[in-house]
């Protein structure tokens, strides 16, 4: 059973997300917040697998709330799915490199917003699917940002450099096999090196920091 906590200051879209996701045999909401604050109480309480996490809240908004989640060890097991409009939420990149594992927009399917839970929940970035690389493109291109490379990037190899790319570019493991034309779990041992060796939570953050870093463009 993978367990969800809703988070957002519209009681008509708690109420939405609730229904859907108890419609699912495999799916439980553990609970639900209408701002950050309560959020990050409720996630220690409740220690739910994903919190689908709205940002603009009064007080403590959604982007703090995944910062204090993200950075407490007790919470390793929470994954954050940042829900955004996109057109005015300029916050997106930052919730990535808080921690957040990926994001959706607020118009996406109940089909996909099922499957994006799943998939954070089983420990994938809500990256690879294509409509999701094209958000990412999209906003990396408009949100203003500095290069800062990552410390450690010297410490990759030339293939994990590459195989960082290409999960910058929002490919999955098995795309990834086929670009490089190597094993599946060849490409997950070079993403999981990568990752260990830039610190990253997850794939989301290895997209942060290959963005930040130059590795992409």
């Amino acid at each position: 059973m993978i367990t969800v906590l809703i988070v957002d200051d519209q009681d008509l879209v708690r109420i939405g997300l609730r229904t859907l996701i108890e419609s699912e045999d495999d799916l439980d909401c553990a609970g639900e917040a209408a701002d950050g604050l309560d959020a990050v109480r409720k996630v220690r309480e409740h220690h739910p697998d994903v919190v689908l996490m709205d940002i603009r809240m009064s007080g403590v908004d959604g982007l703090e709330a995944t910062r204090r989640i993200t950075a407490d060890a007790d919470l390793a097991g929470t994954k954050v799915i940042v829900l955004t409009t996109f057109e005015i939420d300029e916050y997106v990149f930052s919730a990535l490199r808080a921690g957040a594992s990926g994001f959706l927009l607020k118009d996406t399917t109940p089909v996909e917003l099922l499957r994006a839970i799943r998939l954070v929940a089983g420990g994938e970035a809500l990256l690879a699917p294509s409509a999701t690389r094209k958000l990412v493109r999209e906003f990396v291109q408009l949100a203003p940002r500095s290069r800062d490379p990552h410390p450690q990037l010297h410490t990759l190899t030339d293939r994990e450099r590459e195989v960082l790319a290409l999960v910058a570019e929002g490919l999955s493991n098995e795309e990834i096999a086929g670009r490089l034309v190597v094993s599946p779990a060849t490409a997950r041992t070079h993403v999981s090196r990568a990752m260990v060796k830039l610190g990253a939570r997850d794939r989301a953050q290895l997209v942060v920091f290959a963005y930040q870093s130059g590795v992409v463009d």
